[in-house]
């Protein structure tokens, strides 16, 4: 059984239809990768995966239990995390109360500190910032702290929605340096990301959404290597 399955998933903006009938899964320890072009539906799946929009129709099973019409604070203490677009601190709070607002869902308060010092030693500009306000970060110190944001609610998939978007390319070497950890360590992870050929060279498969549609899936490897994914995403 996979961990997460989409299946015939439809949803409409008003009358505008942005996805068209998708399916796909992502198995426990996998990176999938969702590419695709601006307003090809990736971050609108995202939504309707966490709750945060609902669909006409299709379902979304997590770990077996429908999760189509849970609200999207009960799907983060069910073990699902999302990292959104534009990072979306808290810019008026400091890292560490940022930090400590992922784990809000958490009963095991003992453990939480643990958590917060396995985050420092994960993201150490984090722990040297950890009074700093939020929004004082730069872009690629803001994506880390929504990153780890995410990870102190000890979430078993992690949903990452454009996390390089807007960095260096030294930062988004750095950025997928530890979405690569992060998977390393146990977390499942569903990575949508406009920079394909990053996404594709650290995922194990992959989909290619156009239009709200998958019209394309398989190896990650494979798909690095396909002449209509070069021509189209990786500027080759």
């Amino acid at each position: 059984m996979a961990m997460l399955e989409v299946k015939d998933l439809e949803v409409y903006y008003g009358m505008i239809q942005a996805i068209k009938g998708i399916s796909f899964e992502v198995n426990q320890g996998e990176v999938i990768a969702l590419i695709g072009a601006n307003g090809a539906g990736k971050t609108t799946t995202l939504h309707t995966i966490t709750g945060l929009l609902s669909p006409k129709k299709g379902s979304v099973l997590f770990e077996g239990q429908d999760i189509t019409k849970v609200p999207a604070h009960k799907i983060v203490s069910m073990g699902m995390a999302h990292v959104p677009e534009g990072r979306r601190v808290f810019s008026q709070l400091s890292v560490y109360e940022n930090l400590k607002l992922g784990a809000y869902t958490r009963k095991d308060r003992s453990n939480i500190d643990k958590e917060l010092q396995s985050i420092y030693e994960r993201f150490p500009r984090l722990a040297e910032r950890k009074n700093q306000l939020a929004g004082t970060l730069s872009g690629g110190e803001q994506q880390m702290l929504a990153m780890g944001r995410a990870l102190m609610s000890k979430p078993s998939i992690v949903l990452m929605d454009e996390p390089s978007m807007g960095l260096s390319p030294i930062l988004v070497n750095e950025i997928f340096d530890i979405i690569e950890s992060i998977s390393k360590s146990g977390t499942t992870v569903l990575l949508v990301e406009q920079n394909a050929k990053k996404a594709l060279s650290i995922a194990d498969r992959a989909y290619v959404l156009e239009t709200g549609k998958v019209v394309l899936e398989g190896n990650a490897k494979d798909l690095l290597e396909n002449d209509s994914i070069k021509k189209a995403y990786l500027g080759e």
